[in-house]
């Protein structure tokens, strides 16, 4: 399974909008399982399709990071069941070293199709929630730093140029 190539903020393709999949074949498992890897390598816990440069509405998560429980959500939907905010430290694979306070609903449902092509339901909150609310922005375009100010996506931006020269 290759390594994909994670874009980099302010990479004007992660704001590009995923498409729904139509089809789960043998390209879409293969995606998924490279996908996956990818998150692990780079030790993450959530990897939206948009941030490989692939625009389709698949999102892979392992909540605890230990491989043990890998997920996949594909054409997810929220519908929120609790707007009370809650505050969350967030980072991104494609922000590297940055990590924010960003507020989210608490608590949503989520519809999505699993990496079989059943159709599911979960409830979530906590971490699963915020996950999954910060993965479905990659694949509408959303950055969690667009939650932020410009005062401190301007930092953001210093940041990231000063460590990549």
């Amino acid at each position: 399974m290759p390594i994909l190539n994670i874009l980099q903020y302010p990479d004007s393709r992660l704001r590009l909008k995923a498409a729904p999949v139509a089809n789960i074949d043998d390209n879409i498992r293969n995606l998924v399982a490279d996908m996956l890897q990818t998150m692990w390598e780079a030790n993450g816990i959530g990897l939206a399709a948009t941030q490989v440069d692939v625009q389709q509405r698949i999102i892979v998560m392992d909540l605890l990071g230990d491989r043990s429980n890998p997920r996949v959500f594909i054409n997810a939907e929220v519908d929120i069941l609790d707007e009370t905010p809650r505050a969350f430290d967030e980072g991104c694979l494609s922000i590297p070293e940055v990590v924010e306070t960003v507020e989210r609903p608490s608590k949503v449902i989520i519809s999505a199709l699993n990496g079989k092509g059943e159709w599911f339901k979960e409830e979530a909150e906590g971490l699963l929630a915020v996950c999954i609310q910060h993965e479905i922005d990659h694949l509408d375009g959303k950055l969690f730093v667009d939650y932020l100010s410009s005062v401190k996506r301007q930092r953001i931006r210093k940041h990231l140029k000063k460590n990549r020269t």
